[in-house]
């Protein structure tokens, strides 16, 4: 009898009580009760996605799409040859749509680079190289223009790839989900897993529109990027989801599922947020580094997953964990309708 009134007190208890009891005082932010706010901009940044989707499409590298590349050297300690005229005087002296990247040659004493890109070409025509040198050391005389480096893949050879690195991306994520739904069980094994990948669909999109509004091309540095974002961002969700469990055992069954999540977030969030300033910091390092000697392939990798980072601390808290009770309440209002049945 005594046991029952208690459950009855702890199932009205208020946010205060709750607080005082098994939150020492402490405010308990309510994640649960901010749901639509974070469901509202997470939605707002797919729309605007979509939209520069639409209007910008999706350009694929060579290692996807099949092209060819040409790699030249160049000298210009005066800074005198600006990216946007190199790009816009070799656009000029071909047919095809080509894109450009730029780095520095830290090792070496070559300079500076720029590889130019032509998308969907099979080959490089035999000419071409030497014709383009030619242009450049015309226009550039003081520049030095060097051709180092030719290459080409097959367009066949370039879906095959990109068909590899989605099925890796696929079985990476059935894996996660798989093992979020056996480890936790006692919490609503299914609701978790699912509410898990979710949340990392939502970081791949993150990154993937963030590719589309900048108008770079997916790459394999989008591939490396989305498997690294998958992997932290389900580690945020289980740090969550571990707590959960542990917060139920203490709580009881009778305390509302939006209470047991809403302490339990608070609970973990410092420490998922120093993390993530722990690792962006990291990242940012890099991003900076690579900014300053202009080194294009590291800056590819680091930006993306500075976002990634972020989305993953964001969707492991505000996606994830709110769309994991909001099951469980449907679950239980279903299960009282059968009952009252």
């Amino acid at each position: 009898m005594a046991s029952n009134v208690q459950k009855k007190a702890e199932a009205s208890m208020t946010v205060q009580e709750i607080s005082e009891k098994y939150n020492g005082g402490k405010r308990i932010i309510d994640f649960v009760g901010k749901k639509k706010i974070f469901f509202c901009v997470s939605l707002g940044i797919i729309v605007i996605g979509i939209i520069c989707n639409i209007i910008f499409g999706t350009t694929l590298d060579i290692q996807f799409s099949g092209g060819a590349a040409l790699t030249f050297s160049y000298q210009d300690s005066d800074n005198k040859i600006s990216e946007d005229s190199l790009h816009d005087f070799i656009q000029e002296k071909t047919e095809d749509r080509i894109t450009t990247s730029f780095s520095s040659d830290l090792v070496g004493s070559t300079g500076k680079n720029v590889t130019v890109q032509f998308s969907g070409n099979n080959s490089i025509d035999n000419e071409i190289g030497s014709t383009l040198l030619s242009d450049l050391q015309n226009e550039y005389p003081d520049a030095k223009f060097v051709l180092l480096e030719e290459n080409s893949v097959d367009a066949s050879m370039g879906f095959s790839f990109l068909l590899k690195c989605l099925v890796a991306v696929g079985i990476a994520s059935v894996l996660m989900v798989l093992y979020v739904t056996l480890r936790f069980r006692k919490i609503g094994g299914l609701s978790a897993g699912v509410m898990a990948l979710v949340a990392l669909f939502h970081d791949v999109a993150m990154i993937y529109f963030m590719y589309v509004i900048f108008r770079w091309p997916v790459d394999s540095n989008f591939i490396a990027v989305v498997l690294m974002i998958l992997g932290y961002s389900l580690n945020d969700t289980i740090v969550i989801y571990d707590r959960v469990r542990e917060q139920r055992k203490i709580m009881g069954r009778k305390i509302s599922v939006d209470n047991v999540f809403n302490v339990s977030c608070t609970k973990t969030i410092r420490r998922t947020i120093m993390t993530s300033v722990t690792t962006l910091s990291a990242i940012l390092t890099v991003y900076v580094v690579a900014s300053v000697f202009n080194i294009a392939s590291v800056k590819g990798f680091a930006l993306p997953m500075i976002i990634g980072v972020i989305s993953g601390c964001y969707s492991s808290i505000c996606i994830a964990g709110p769309l994991w009770v909001m099951w469980q309440n449907r679950k239980a209002r279903k299960k009282a309708e059968a009952k009252a049945k």
